[in-house]
């Protein structure tokens, strides 16, 4: 198990669902948590939960000047980050044919363009310090897009990924300390499903859906030595990969 004393975490969507289970879980193991989401007593609440190791930060990650001022004061009050997870997301409960522009749009912002704000402004302070953890939560939807009525929120997840793994290329090279990682979890035991656009199935309900302390664990024992592909359960890993071949084989 990895700890993280010391060590300073910030982590959005940090309200509910896997980000307030991560923050819980790596409070636990020493770290400093920065708690960001737009709901501040809900964020109140999971901080209470950890101590006096969390700082609550309200935050829209949907606008770029919030992020900026988060990444400032967990600066300003921590001294530096160590890790920092783009956590955000939100599903959508539509077919491709039924999509609007609308949706598009909203989806793109929730899932891509709220992570790609995180990124431009944290990724200068890690490189600066030679070492750290950028990690954006994705979804195995974004690797394997199984679900017709998930349609624009898997291809969003695909995006995410490819921004991930063109910022990890970028870095290799002048920032190798600094990991990039991207996060996959499959169906998460929370209420991320009634929050869908539209709409949509209780995950908690789901046959199979992970306990969300058990995806929680899975990424705080990754977030400070892995760089690549962190999935939260075992064997999706071969999932995606027979995902893949078949397609070569089709």
């Amino acid at each position: 198990m990895e700890r993280y004393d010391g060590k300073v975490v910030v982590i959005t969507g940090a309200s509910e669902g896997i980000g307030a289970a991560l923050a819980e879980e790596v409070g636990r193991r020493g770290a400093h948590v920065v708690l960001a989401a737009r709901t501040q007593g809900k964020l109140v609440e999971v901080g209470g939960r950890i101590g006096n190791h969390a700082l609550v930060v309200p935050t829209d990650v949907t606008v770029r000047a919030d992020v900026e001022r988060l990444r400032d004061e967990a600066i300003a009050k921590l001294g530096h980050v160590d890790v920092w997870v783009n956590n955000v997301g939100r599903a959508i409960s539509k077919p491709l044919l039924a999509l609007t522009d609308e949706d598009v749009d909203t989806v793109v912002r929730d899932n891509v363009k709220s992570a790609l704000y995180g990124m431009q402004a944290i990724v200068p302070h890690l490189v600066e310090r030679g070492e750290g953890t950028i990690a954006n939560v994705s979804s195995m939807l974004g690797r394997v897009p199984f679900a017709p009525f998930r349609s624009m929120y898997s291809a969003a997840k695909a995006a995410l990924n490819s921004l991930t793994e063109t910022l990890r290329a970028e870095l290799r090279e002048k920032a190798p300390r600094v990991r990039v990682v991207t996060v996959l979890p499959g169906v998460v035991a929370t209420n991320f499903g009634l929050n869908a656009l539209h709409g949509g199935p209780d995950s908690r309900t789901l046959p199979n859906a992970q306990d969300v302390g058990e995806a929680a664990r899975a990424i705080a024992d990754g977030l400070l030595s892995r760089n690549g592909d962190l999935f939260t359960r075992a064997g999706a890993d071969k999932v995606a990969l027979g995902y893949l071949e078949g397609l070569a084989k089709s």
